[in-house]
């Protein structure tokens, strides 16, 4: 075996055994958008995906409250922008697949989206501005069931509806998760980002303001430096507001894939392209389903998180 395959072959297998999970893809009705996975830097050519490119993430690491102001906190480490982009209208689920994510590691899901103003394929990630569109954290704290969980018990899925009164035009989806499980020590919390490239379809108009995501939290919040092992009694997410068009969506299991796509290169109003889609093998029922509608909140500020009957 050449040296090259020998190394290739052992860093990979440093990523299976260190991993906490990556965001691997998205579905968008019912169609599958691979996203990236830092083997790709080893093939010739690279795949086009709509998910950025991390290739520094060998070992599915995370972003510490230290590394919070850096631009590694944008879009993960050392990311950089995808080659194409997935197709989507205002209103729009869209469903975040990750790899396997542990029980332990429980903690909030946030979604941001930020419009590049262009082509997000050249965008500069330091100057993009996200405002929050989805939240949960603490789900039910008679069970100790925390929004992660939710993900972890639907097949590992999320999923975000994009707002319907936005302006149409090309935007990052910035999905999070950040793990708690350590996060009762300094510096010990970790932020799990992944970014994906939207071209969004809207009927809307709306140009909602943002912040830079290495502005969205300190080491200090009262969501970033939590015990959860101390008998906490409650739980405030971190970030900014929730945009105030944001739009409630049922958490459950995810429906079958048909269609496969690689998406386009950036939204156009004249064409208003939609991917070509292949048709797919429909995926089997995945287990042990929990449904949560995650409903905007009377104060965006502190959203709270509804079960569904």
């Amino acid at each position: 075996m050449a040296l090259s395959s020998i190394l290739v072959s052992a860093l990979l297998s440093a990523v299976s055994v260190q991993a906490h999970g990556i965001a691997s893809a998205i579905v968008i009705d019912s169609t599958f958008y691979d996203g990236y996975n830092p083997s790709y830097q080893w093939k010739n050519p690279a795949p086009v995906v709509v998910g950025w490119s991390v290739p520094d993430d060998l070992q599915n690491t995370f972003i510490a409250p230290n590394q919070f102001n850096t631009p590694d906190m944008v879009c993960h480490l050392g990311a950089k922008p995808a080659g194409a982009a997935a197709p989507v209208k205002g209103g729009d689920v869209i469903e975040v697949q990750w790899t396997p994510w542990p029980a332990s590691h429980k903690g909030p899901v946030l979604d941001y989206l930020a419009n590049c103003n262009g082509p997000c394929e050249t965008v500069d990630k330091t100057k993009l501005k996200f405002f929050k569109i989805g939240e949960a954290g603490w789900i039910d704290k008679a069970s100790d069931l925390w929004a992660a969980n939710v993900l972890a018990n639907n097949n590992n899925s999320w999923f975000v509806r994009i707002p319907e009164d936005i302006a149409p035009g090309n935007y990052v989806l910035r999905h999070e998760i950040i793990a708690l499980h350590a996060a009762g020590n300094p510096n010990g919390a970790q932020s799990y980002p992944f970014c994906y490239n939207l071209a969004i379809d809207s009927k809307g108009t709306a140009k909602p303001a943002g912040i830079p995501a290495t502005e969205f939290y300190k080491a200090a919040d009262p969501g970033i430096k939590f015990d959860l092992f101390s008998h906490p009694t409650a739980y405030v997410i971190p970030g900014p507001a929730l945009y105030s068009g944001a739009l409630p969506v049922s958490q459950t299991k995810p429906g079958p894939i048909t269609a496969t796509a690689t998406g386009i290169y950036q939204y156009t109003v004249a064409a208003k392209v939609r991917a070509m889609a292949t048709p797919t093998a429909a995926a089997g029922a995945p287990a042990v389903p929990t449904t949560l509608i995650v409903a905007k909140a009377a104060s965006p500020a502190v959203p709270q998180p509804t079960p569904a009957l």
